[in-house]
């Protein structure tokens, strides 16, 4: 069985978890959960982002110690995560031992090779990023991704990482692996970045002390970001644990496209100084913005996740942003009053309308028609576009376009609503009690389960729990099947059980 190893950036414990959050998080679930239907021994890891100023100040601020606030601020995002039903496989906090013994050792051996130096830095840092910005980075003054917060002009004696020694082979690795930054606008961003030169960075803090202790400098703390990337090798037990012998490298890091800087330059660069291969592939995700504006509390457009799963449910919101989000680009949203108007329409468009009326009808039909019993599976012209789309489908989610897969389940969707109604089933089973051959109606009930079970499948990684209820409702039992059993499971198919509807009309 192939192995495929998955990770999404870690969150940072400043706050309680939002919108911009889940949409990376859904989005890497529903690849982890494709890679599973497709036959791969998938491990999906998450976790918490917990040291650094800015948590530090945040639990200072509310009279907090910063483990106790980050604490608290880890059971808010394992909350939210169950209700969105996440299946990762793992949580991993850089407060926990196995974080600080795994990264003790990442920066020790990059100090044997000779990529550590003690230098002074004079520069503005940005606690919002968490980064040290260069004055031509700025706009206004202040950091473009955190506008309302002031950057803080900072002089301090660090440990430095010989970054600049590893562009040309950051180079190499982009030339030579055309699928390690992606999409392409993220590839091609890192191109620019390497080919304009690299300064050395800072790899620790000394005047935080929330953090683990840089090793040989007790008096120096690692620099946040470095921390936090060797999450993804902590977690699975770097360095001689059994589980990172197995999945290392990674199959793919997802990631907002602000952070592409730190995974594909900052990130395999520490991991090549430790003797460590990177990652076999970066995505770049884009946001959801608000008239242009990434989604920001402080600039009044953020939207709750709460409320919105509140809304319609987990899966519905599952569904819509990952129809109405392009997973390689950014989607904008005239005001949050706009994104809710379009998160209502299409709930009752293409789920309560579309998906939940097609099922209602065909379990109907087969339960009036044929007192539930599924007639055998046969082809004709729907189960033909119903494999078409499924082959597009794959293609999509193969591609981690996300989008573009669901949009092949719903033309499933489309094209069943369509035979039926060109089919007209009632007036073949007119025809049927009058003396007609039943073998018409039974082609034409036998298609539209056969597509029912097809739409459960490729549902089932974005809309798990309602996918499951549909299929149960053919008949079947647990979760819709792999997709290998697809066709098998199908046929085996015996009798329909009516239940509740599936997305209740507004």
């Amino acid at each position: 069985m192939p192995r495929f190893y998955l990770t999404t950036a870690i969150d940072y414990s400043n706050g309680d978890p939002h919108l911009g959050h889940a949409i990376e998080k859904i989005g890497a679930d529903v690849i982890a959960r494709y890679r599973r239907a497709r036959g791969d021994d998938v491990h999906f890891l998450i976790g918490m982002d917990e040291h650094g100023q800015k948590v530090q100040q945040e639990a200072e601020k509310n009279g907090s110690s910063p483990q106790a606030w980050v604490d608290r601020i880890a059971e808010s995002f394992l909350e939210v995560w169950d209700r969105l039903g996440l299946s990762n496989d793992d949580f991993i906090r850089t407060s926990e031992p196995r974080h600080h013994r795994g990264l003790t050792t990442l920066m020790k051996r990059i100090a044997a090779n000779g990529d550590f130096r003690r230098a002074k830095y004079e520069g503005y840092y940005c606690a919002g990023c968490e980064a040290f910005k260069k004055e031509e980075e700025l706009e206004d003054g202040g950091c473009p991704l955190h506008p309302g917060r002031e950057v803080e002009w900072t002089e301090e004696d660090n440990w430095f990482f010989r970054l600049s020694a590893y562009r040309d082979a950051l180079l190499a690795r982009l030339r030579d692996d055309p699928g390690w930054v992606r999409p392409r606008t993220r590839r091609n961003e890192i191109t620019r970045l390497l080919e304009a030169g690299l300064d050395d960075i800072s790899a620790s803090r000394s005047r935080i002390r929330w953090g683990v202790p840089f090793p040989g400098d007790e008096d120096h703390t690692v620099y946040v970001w470095l921390d936090a990337l060797s999450n993804y090798i902590t977690a699975i037990g770097y360095p001689d644990g059994e589980a990172f012998a197995k999945s290392w490298p990674a199959d793919l890091h997802i990631i907002g496209k602000d952070i592409t800087r730190f995974h594909c330059v900052y990130w395999p660069a520490m991991l090549m100084a430790a003797g460590v291969e990177p990652a076999r592939c970066v995505w770049g995700h884009g946001f959801v913005k608000i008239g242009g504006a990434k989604l920001s509390k402080s600039a009044g457009t953020e939207l709750g996740l709460i409320e919105l799963i509140g809304r319609h449910g987990p899966d519905a919101l599952r569904y819509f942003l990952m129809r109405e989000v392009p997973w390689d680009g950014d989607r904008d949203f005239p005001s949050a009053e706009a994104f809710v108007e379009q998160f209502d329409r299409r709930y009752t468009t293409d789920l309560a309308n579309d998906l939940g009326n097609l099922l209602n009808r065909v379990v109907s039909m087969v339960s009036r028609y044929r007192k539930g019993g599924v007639p055998p599976l046969r082809g004709g012209e729907l189960a033909e576009k119903a494999s078409l789309a499924l082959s597009e489908y794959h293609n999509a989610m193969d591609g981690y376009l996300l989008h573009r897969g669901l949009g092949a389940a719903f033309d499933v969707v489309r094209a069943a609503n369509g035979f039926v109604d060109e089919t007209k089933p009632w007036a073949l089973a007119k025809a049927e009690r009058a003396g007609a051959s039943p073998d018409v109606l039974d082609g034409v009930l036998a298609q539209l389960m056969a597509a029912l079970g097809a739409i459960a499948s490729m549902l089932a990684p974005f809309t798990p729990r309602k996918a499951a209820e549909l299929w149960r409702a053919l008949g079947g039992a647990g979760p819709p099947p792999p997709f290998a059993d697809l066709e098998h499971a199908v046929g085996l198919l015996e009798s329909v059980r009516p239940g509740p509807v599936l997305f209740p009309r507004l």
